[in-house]
Parts: C-alpha cells; structure tokens; sequence
C-alpha cells in the first residue's frame, strides 16, 4: 500500500497512523538532534516508527536503538540528528521486559505471530498444580546469569549475507550459532494460569525479563518450554525500560502528530543530558575541546572519572563535545559531537 509522492517524485508508503504533518523548517535550517522515546504499538514494524519520526520533525536522519518485533510492543529509542551517532551507545544498555509464555505450544517464530509447529500441551505440568509454579520457577532460574543461547531463527541476524528470517520464510533450514548473553532478572509475575488454545490444554505465565543487549525473550521462552518438555512461545511482549528510559517516558505517534499540527516541535531529550546519562563526564578548557575537535589528544592526567576501555563524555561549558577515551595519560577522541 503507497501513499501520496514523497518529494523524490516516488510514492510513499502509506504508514498505519495515516497522513501525518510535516513541520516547516526555514531555509538552510535542520530540527535539532536529540533523542525521543516512542511507545511502539503492537502491529507495526521499527521501521514504521523511524518512517514516521522522519515526517514529524522533517529529517531523514533519524535511527532507532533496538529493533521491537511487529507482535511487541513498549520503548522504542529514536536518535535524531547527531544523536543517531548514539545510537550504538543506547542499544548496548539493559533492558527490561514484561512478557507471557504459553507452555505447551510452539511456533516457527517462538511467538505468536509464527506458525504453529507443535501441539504438545501441559498435560504433565497441570497433573501436579500445587506444585506447577514451583517447577515452572525453578527451571527459569536455570536462565539467569550468563547463559548460551540460540537466537530465534525468524531474526534479523544474517546468515551469509541474508537476514535469517528471509531464509525461513523461503522454506531453507537455519542453524543459528550460539552465542554468550547476559539475564540479569528472570522471574515469574503471577500466579500461572491454565486455559484451552488450539485444541490443547497449555499454561500462561507472565514474567519480567531484565537482560543484555542481543538477548531474545522470545528465545528464553522456547527453552524454558523444551527444557519443561512441552515447548512454548511468546504470546505478548513489552519492552518496559531501555537503560534509563521507561515506558512512563514514552510518547505515542498520534499524541506527536497532534502536537505537530499545532504548530509545535516533537520533544527530545537533548544531546547533552543523553551524554549525561550514558557516560561518565570529564569538564575541559576551551583550548582542550578545540585540540579535540582536530583530532588531537589531550591530557588524562588528573581525570580518574575516565575509565580504561570505556568511553566518556568530555563538556566544555555545559555542552558536550567528544566521546573520549583513556590512551595511557591522553585522551583520545573517539565521537565528534559538536562541530
């Protein structure tokens, strides 16, 4: 589905909010960089969310931080501008998820929106339901920690040049590698509670996953399914925190859209305050931020706040300049983010 010509003449793909408003920028002007939370609804893809931002404050310079699958649904970050140089940064900070298993089914994609393979059911599980949270709880904690995982083979993850899920919707067979994540928290919410789905008797359980960059929820489910011996899936997922952004941060499409109708401007958080709550902060001189600015080193001496092998935000009167990092007693530069 299209909608109206974009201004190259080709025709746009119409979005699932509609036509959405354009602000107007004056000549040889750009939106300012920085950073948006987005609740994705469930049903629409990231790159919906990034084809929207872009028409909402009139750049095509925008990225996000994490790919939500269509099924899921919560924070979304958007870096527009020079915060999409971030955007690295923002991904790589933990995340925390609220989610419901289904015991007993399973599918191509290991949630909901993939095909059922498997009607096993949780026959065994519900023989013994004074005891099924027990058992479910203690097989969840067997996922905490760092673990061996094997992504969800319907994932963006490229097999010889092609992205995985475009082998498994080509019918061609896919081994994924494991490979090292991090869960920090795996925990059951709730009582669990059994009901009928396609024709078998299953168990749902909602949980809070708290995990690392590169961990697939969808893919603890599978696992804690085949290691019960009934298999299971993702039936719901929302992505409640992305490092020190929630869900209470999050704006919707529509409420944007609104907003840009009446004339207003999409609300970011600053460049600087990203800097500020990502990194450690070392204050320098003017005569240092311009040395970085032409790729020079400075001197580290006296700034223990800058750790070995990581990065930090070097601030010349309360504004960000570079991502540096420790070279012995120098500091390099490692990100520009101030011309």
């Amino acid at each position: 589905m299209t909608g109206r010509a974009g201004t190259d003449g080709k025709p746009r793909r119409a979005l699932p909010w509609g036509e959405l408003p354009q602000p107007q920028w004056p000549a040889n002007s750009a939106p300012p960089g920085g950073l948006i939370v987005i609740d994705k609804p469930a049903g629409v893809t990231s790159h919906d969310v990034v084809a929207a931002l872009r028409r909402l404050v009139g750049t095509r310079k925008v990225g996000h931080a994490g790919t939500l699958d269509p099924m899921a649904t919560g924070v979304l970050c958007l870096g527009i501008g020079r915060a999409t140089k971030l955007l690295r940064y923002v991904t790589g900070a933990d995340k925390e998820y609220t989610a419901t298993i289904r015991l007993g089914i399973e599918t191509t994609s290991d949630d909901a929106d993939g095909q059922i393979t498997a009607r096993r059911g949780a026959a065994e599980l519900l023989q013994e339901p004074d005891k099924m949270c027990q058992r479910i709880a203690q097989v969840i904690g067997e996922f905490r920690g760092d673990i061996a995982q094997v992504p969800s083979a319907v994932s963006a993850i490229k097999v010889s040049g092609r992205r995985s899920y475009d082998l498994v919707r080509a019918g061609e067979g896919v081994e994924l590698q494991a490979r090292t994540v991090h869960v920090e928290l795996f925990r059951i919410l709730s009582e669990p509670r059994r009901c009928t789905a396609a024709g078998v008797d299953v168990v749902d359980v909602d949980v809070d996953v708290v995990c690392g960059a590169g961990t697939y929820v969808r893919a603890l489910a599978r696992d804690v399914g085949n290691r019960l011996g009934c298999g299971a899936h993702l039936t719901a997922l929302r992505r409640v925190r992305l490092g020190v952004w929630r869900s209470d941060d999050a704006y919707e499409i529509p409420t944007l859209a609104r907003l840009v109708a009446g004339g207003g401007d999409v609300p970011l958080v600053s460049v600087d305050q990203v800097c500020r709550d990502l990194f450690p902060l070392v204050d320098i001189d003017a005569a240092e931020a311009a040395a970085l600015r032409h790729g020079q080193f400075i001197s580290g001496q006296w700034r223990e706040n800058v750790p070995m092998g990581a990065p930090a935000a070097a601030f010349c009167q309360g504004h960000v300049v570079a991502l540096v990092s420790r070279r012995g007693d120098m500091l390099k530069p490692d990100l520009l983010l101030q011309p």
